[in-house]
């Protein structure tokens, strides 16, 4: 496997396993959220949502962008904010395609991020998760690395 920068031509297969990969973590949310809340965050549904999400990220010029290729099979993304003010760097979004997962391809994603925000000057990393079942996978990858968990609050409520 190795890690190299986002090219144009790769983001058809970033975005499929996108879907793939975050359809478990959707559904737990589903279930997690009020449903109206929900529906209000995901009218056109979450993979829209979601794949707007990631061409986005994508085309950000304020963001860093890297796959893990094997095979030339496009296996995941991990893509990185500096935010130069607060010398913190964050991964802003992070995804391994279901068939390649529980093979260190995540770890590997976030190790080569970090090593890349420390030599870009940061003195902290910053990743955001959810607390529900299927964001589980992801929140024990990060604190396998070192990462503590900052209590948050965050409530919603459906307006109307």
């Amino acid at each position: 496997m190795r890690i190299e920068p986002y090219e144009d031509s790769h983001l058809d297969a970033i975005k499929s396993l996108s879907i793939r990969a975050w359809s478990p973590v959707f559904d737990s949310l589903e279930k997690a959220m009020d449903l109206d809340v929900y529906r209000a965050f995901y009218p056109d549904g979450w993979r829209v949502s979601q794949l707007h999400a990631v061409e986005g990220v994508c085309a950000a010029a304020d963001t860093k962008v890297w796959v893990a290729i094997d095979s030339d099979a496009i296996m995941g993304f991990v893509a990185v904010k500096l935010h130069s003010e607060s010398s913190m760097g964050e991964t802003y979004m992070v995804a391994v395609d279901p068939d390649y997962q529980r093979q260190g391809i995540g770890t590997a994603l976030m190790e080569f991020a970090l090593d890349w925000m420390k030599v870009a000057g940061m003195s902290v990393a910053m990743v955001e998760t959810g607390g529900d079942p299927g964001h589980a996978p992801a929140r024990c990858t990060y604190e396998k690395l070192g990462f503590r968990l900052f209590p948050v609050a965050r409530y919603f409520k459906k307006l109307g």
